[in-house]
């Protein structure tokens, strides 16, 4: 199956409150075969699309107002009016500091796709959803895709190459840093630290709550 096929039946909710940067997202995905997309201007917008519109996968800014991606995430992942709280979400954001690549995950964020983006690269993100999506933690202070995903394969990441200790909150991450610390089971993806707050010292622990299955 080609790329063209492969997402034609997939429905997307292109959020970002850049009338171009939505019109680049719209022509890539239309590049890639994809017949249905919504756009919201922000994220009360796309609250509402999603009361009446069923997306499949959101694609979604940080910077918006009147309140931002991670905002925008917690309310879909935790709010009773949200239909399909296990709706996958990759963020596509220039941002790429390590403090915000730690607290998107934490949110529930799926994926994490950095600026500027490509055919190929956005395609990668969403293949990567569709083949292998994630189990749902619900625990106390986090309900969202699992942060300890397994990963059946061995690669050299899984090395521990950063020592917690030593990485700054606005430690710039690269595409490659990027995707191995939302997708695989190792000492990179635990261990690294969670900074509360960007330019803060404060660190707090990864948690470590069980899988549960969806709608339990």
């Amino acid at each position: 199956m080609g790329e063209r096929e492969y997402l034609t039946n997939i429905k997307f909710l292109i959020v970002d409150d850049c009338a171009f940067m939505r019109s680049t997202i719209r022509r890539i995905l239309t590049t890639l075969g994809v017949q249905e997309m919504c756009e919201a201007g922000d994220g009360a917008e796309a609250l509402k699309i999603m009361q009446t519109w069923p997306a499949d996968i959101i694609l979604l800014d940080w910077e918006m107002a009147p309140f931002n991606g991670i905002e925008f995430t917690n309310m879909v992942r935790n709010s009773s009016d949200i239909t399909n709280a296990f709706i996958p979400i990759i963020m596509i954001t220039a941002h790429s500091e390590y403090w915000r690549i730690s607290k998107a995950r934490d949110v529930g964020i799926t994926e994490f796709l950095v600026k500027p983006i490509s055919v190929a690269t956005l395609f990668s993100r969403i293949r990567n959803v569709i083949e292998h999506p994630r189990p749902f933690v619900n625990a106390p202070g986090f309900f969202g895709p699992d942060r300890r995903r397994c990963h059946k394969l061995t690669r050299q990441t899984e090395r521990r190459e950063h020592d917690p200790d030593q990485v700054l909150p606005d430690h710039i991450m690269n595409q490659d840093e990027i995707n191995d610390y939302f997708n695989l089971h190792t000492p990179l993806s635990i261990e690294m630290p969670h900074y509360d707050e960007p330019n803060s010292s404060k660190i707090s622990s990864p948690s470590k709550a069980p899988h549960t299955e969806p709608g339990k």
